[in-house]
C-alpha cells in the first residue's frame, strides 16, 4: 500500500522516459526532466538561494526553485547518477539524435560533450562486468557506446535493431552487472559486456526496462503490457497498475489528469525516506510513501490470508462449474432422443485422445506456402473450436478457428507462417463433442513448433545453388547432426540419414530461395544459403545444441557483401557532405556577426539606406542557413539509415561466430571502419581475422 505525501505542480511540460532524480550537489536530491524546445529543467526545493549562472543554465521566469538547461536540440533521453566516484556528487546525462552531454550542474560545467553519430535513444549509467569505471552507456542505431567519466568510448557494440530502453541487472547472479537491450525487432537481450548471453522475444517493441533486484527485471511494451522476468523465465506479465513484483497482482492506483511521464524514487524530503515520486506530462509531480510498519505487518498479513482465500474461492468455484457442467451432460445423455438415435451422448467417450501433427505445405495458386498444424481426435467426436496462444506468430497473441456447422468434422488443419525463425510453443485449447452438443470437452495441450518449420526438404537444384556459404568443423558424428536437422525443421517420417557425408536441401517457404547443408567425414559442415541472417541463425542453433563455446567460421555472402560496399560508399559520401555543411554553416555564421555589426554602426550613424542593405543581406543570409539546414537533416537520416545497415552487418558478421572468435570479428570490424580500411573489412567478415 502507498500513501500520498506531497503533490507539486510545475509550469514545465516534460517529455515521457526523460525523468531522473541526483544530488548533484552530493547531498540534495533535484528532479530534472527534459522539456519540449530542448531544454531541460532541475527542479531543487531545498536551496532556494542557489541560482546557477552559467552559459548553459539560466533561471526559469516560472518559477525560483527551477533552472533550464539548454540543450539547444530535442532531447532523446536523459538519467543521472555518479560518473565518477571521487567527485561525491552526480552528473547528468542528456543525449540527443547526434550527441551525449554529462554534465556538472553544481559547478556549471561540462564533464564533456561527445559527439554520436549512431544517435542515442536511451541511456543508462552504472558499472558493467568487469570494467571498474562507471559507464554511461548509451543505446541508438543499432549501436551501444559506454563512456567514462572523461568521454572516453571504453565499451562498444553492436546489436539487432534500434534500441528503445536500457537497464542494468546482475543478470546471472554472479555479482557484476549485465546489460539488457530491448530494441525495436521486439527482442530483450542480456549483453555480458559485449558478448549477448541471452535472448528474450516479445510481441512489441520494448520501451522500458528496469532492474528489480537479484535477477529479476520488469519490461514494458508499445501496446502496454508491462511483465516481470527472473533471468529468461517471464512470472507474468499484464496490462498495467502498481503491481506486485511477484504475483502481478494490483496493490496501488491512482489517476492522473495527465499521461505519466516517468517514475523515480529518492529522499526528496529529505526525511530518511525514499519516496516513490510519479511525473506527469503535465508538469504535476506526486511523490508515495510504504503504509507505516504495523500497518504494513497487518496488511501483509491480511494479504497473505486474502491470497490463500482467492485461491481456494477460485478452485471452489471451478469445480462447482465442472460439476455444473457434468450434469448437463448427463442431462443431454438422457433425454435428446436425437442423440439415443444416433448413438451419441452428451459426454464423450473416456478414451477419447487428440492427435496434432505438424508438416509442410507448399501452397497452391489460391494459397501460399505455410506450415501445417493437424488436430484430430481418436473417434467419431468431432471439434467444435480450437484456440491456439502463441507469441509472436499472430496479430496479436493468439487464434481462434471456428468451423462453420457444415464443415464439422475430426480433424482440422490450421496454416501457420510464423514471420522469424524462432521455436514457438503453441498452447492449444480444442473443443471436442458431438454435432449436437452444447458443452464441450476442452483438451489443452503444448506443441513446440520447430525453429526453421519454414523451410521445406526438398530435391537439390544445381541450376539455383546459392553462392553465400560458411565453412566450419565441429567434432559431432553425423547421427548427431541428423538429431539436430529432426528437432529443428519438419522432416518427412521417412527420411533417415546413418553415416557421413551427407547433404540435405531446404527450400525457403517464405520466398522460394534454397538452403543447403553438407556434413563430411572429418566433421566439417558447409552452409550455402544467401540469406546472411539464416546463416547466423544456423550457426547459433548448432553451437546451442552441441553446446560449442567458441566456434570460428569461413564466410563469403557475395550478393550482401557488394550490397554492404554500396552502403559503406555511401556513408562516406554523406559525411563529406555532412563536413562540407558544417564549415559552410560556419563561415555564415561569422558572416551574420559582421553584417549584425555593420547594419548596427549604419543605424546608429542614422545611415538608413546602408542599414536596410544589410538587414536585406541577412535575410536572404537567413534563407540559404534554412535551406542548407533542411539539406543538413536530410543527409543526416540518410546518414543514419546507412550507418544502421553497417552496424547490423558487423552484428550479423558476428552472429557466424560463436564465443571468442565473435567478439573479436566485431572489434576487428570497429577498427577497420574507424580506420576506413574497406578492404580489411571484407577480409575480416569472411576469415573472421585481419590475416589474408
Amino acid at each position: 500500500m502507498l500513501l500520498p505525501v506531497f503533490t507539486l505542480k510545475l509550469r514545465h511540460k516534460i517529455n515521457s522516459r526523460m525523468v531522473a532524480i541526483g544530488r548533484f550537489d552530493g547531498t540534495h536530491p533535484c528532479l530534472a526532466a527534459a522539456t519540449q524546445a530542448g531544454k531541460v529543467f532541475i527542479h531543487n526545493p531545498h536551496t532556494r538561494s542557489q541560482h546557477f549562472s552559467a552559459p548553459r543554465v539560466l533561471q526559469s521566469p516560472l518559477e525560483s526553485d527551477v533552472s533550464l538547461l539548454n540543450i539547444n536540440q530535442a532531447v532523446s533521453c536523459l538519467t543521472a547518477g555518479v560518473l565518477n566516484p571521487e567527485l561525491g556528487c552526480d552528473a547528468l546525462l542528456v543525449g540527443t539524435q547526434t550527441n551525449l552531454l554529462a554534465y556538472d550542474v553544481y559547478n556549471n560545467s561540462d564533464f564533456f560533450y561527445r559527439e554520436v553519430a549512431d544517435g542515442a535513444n536511451a541511456i543508462v549509467l552504472g558499472t558493467l562486468g568487469d570494467i571498474s569505471s562507471p559507464l554511461a552507456i548509451i543505446g541508438g542505431n543499432c549501436a551501444l557506446q559506454g563512456f567514462d567519466h572523461e568521454g572516453k568510448d571504453l565499451f562498444w557494440t553492436v546489436t539487432g535493431d534500434n534500441v528503445h530502453s536500457l537497464a542494468l541487472c546482475d543478470f546471472d547472479g554472479d555479482g557484476k552487472k549485465e546489460l539488457l537491450v530491448g530494441s525495436e525487432d521486439f527482442d530483450i537481450r542480456v549483453f555480458k559486456e559485449d558478448e549477448i548471453v541471452a535472448e528474450m522475444t516479445e510481441t512489441e517493441i520494448v520501451t522500458s526496462l528496469c532492474s528489480v533486484y537479484g535477477s529479476r527485471f520488469g519490461y514494458a511494451l508499445a501496446n502496454g503490457t508491462v511483465g516481470v522476468y527472473d533471468k529468461t523465465a517471464r512470472y507474468w506479465r499484464i496490462k498495467v497498475d502498481a503491481r506486485s513484483d511477484r504475483t502481478g497482482e494490483v496493490i496501488f492506483k491512482d489517476n492522473f489528469s495527465s499521461a505519466i511521464a516517468g517514475v523515480v524514487e529518492g529522499d526528496y524530503r529529505m526525511d530518511g525516506h525514499i519516496q516513490l515520486i510519479c511525473c506527469s506530462v503535465d508538469g504535476e509531480i506526486r511523490g508515495y510513501l510504504p503504509g507505516l510498519a504495523e500497518m504494513r505487518g497487518n496488511l501483509m498479513d491480511t494479504s497473505v490470508e486474502q491470497e490463500l482465500i482467492r485461491e481456494l474461492s477460485q478452485k471452489k468455484q471451478n469445480l462447482l462449474l465442472e460439476l455444473h457442467n457434468y450434469e448437463e451432460n448427463a442431462k443431454a445423455e438422457w433425454s435428446s432422443p436425437l442423440n439415443e438415435a444416433d448413438g451419441q451422448w452428451g459426454i464423450i467417450p473416456a478414451n477419447t485422445k487428440l492427435h496434432t501433427a505438424l508438416s509442410v505445405n507448399l501452397g497452391s495458386e489460391t494459397r501460399a506456402a505455410h506450415t501445417e498444424l493437424c488436430i484430430s481426435t481418436s473417434n467419431d467426436t468431432i471439434i467444435r473450436a480450437v484456440l491456439i496462444f502463441a507469441e509472436g506468430i499472430f496479430l496479436g497473441e493468439s487464434h481462434v478457428v471456428h468451423p462453420s456447422i457444415h464443415n464439422l468434422s475430426s480433424s482440422i488443419c490450421i496454416p501457420i507462417t510464423p514471420p522469424k525463425d524462432v521455436p514457438v510453443d503453441l498452447h492449444l485449447k480444442t473443443f471436442v463433442g458431438y454435432r449436437s452438443s452444447t458443452q464441450f470437452h476442452v483438451f489443452e495441450l503444448t506443441r513446440q513448433l520447430p525453429r526453421f518449420s519454414m523451410y521445406a526438404l526438398t530435391s537439390p537444384d544445381s541450376a539455383s545453388q546459392p553462392l553465400g556459404y560458411v565453412n566450419f568443423t565441429i567434432a559431432e558424428r553425423a547421427q548427431r547432426v541428423f538429431i539436430w536437422l529432426n528437432q529443428n525443421f519438419l522432416l518427412p517420417e521417412d527420411t533417415d540419414i546413418q553415416n557421413a557425408p551427407f547433404q540435405v536441401c531446404f527450400t525457403s517457404l517464405r520466398n522460394g530461395s534454397q538452403l543447403y547443408i553438407q556434413v563430411k567425414l572429418n566433421g566439417e559442415i558447409t552452409v550455402k544459403t544467401d540469406d546472411i541472417d539464416l546463416a547466423g541463425d544456423i550457426i547459433q542453433s548448432l553451437a546451442s545444441f552441441f553446446a560449442v563455446e567458441d566456434l570460428q567460421v569461413e564466410a563469403d555472402f557475395p550478393v550482401y557483401f557488394e550490397e554492404l560496399r554500396k552502403v559503406l560508399v555511401k556513408v562516406d559520401e554523406y559525411h563529406s557532405v555532412h563536413q562540407k555543411l558544417s564549415a559552410d554553416m560556419a563561415d555564415n555564421s561569422n558572416l551574420i556577426r559582421s553584417l549584425l555589426v555593420r547594419a548596427e554602426d549604419a543605424r546608429l550613424m542614422r545611415d538608413m539606406k546602408t542599414m536596410k542593405n544589410r538587414y536585406m543581406e541577412l535575410y536572404d543570409l537567413n534563407k540559404d542557413l534554412l535551406n542548407g539546414y533542411k539539406i543538413r537533416c536530410n543527409n543526416h537520416t540518410e546518414l543514419l539509415g546507412n550507418l544502421k545497415a553497417v552496424n547490423q552487418a558487423i552484428q550479423r558478421a558476428g552472429r557466424l561466430r560463436v564465443g571468442k572468435p565473435k567478439n573479436q570479428v566485431i572489434t576487428a570490424c570497429r577498427d577497420a571502419i574507424r580506420s576506413n580500411n574497406i578492404n580489411t573489412l571484407f577480409r575480416i567478415m569472411r576469415a573472421g581475422t585481419t590475416s589474408s
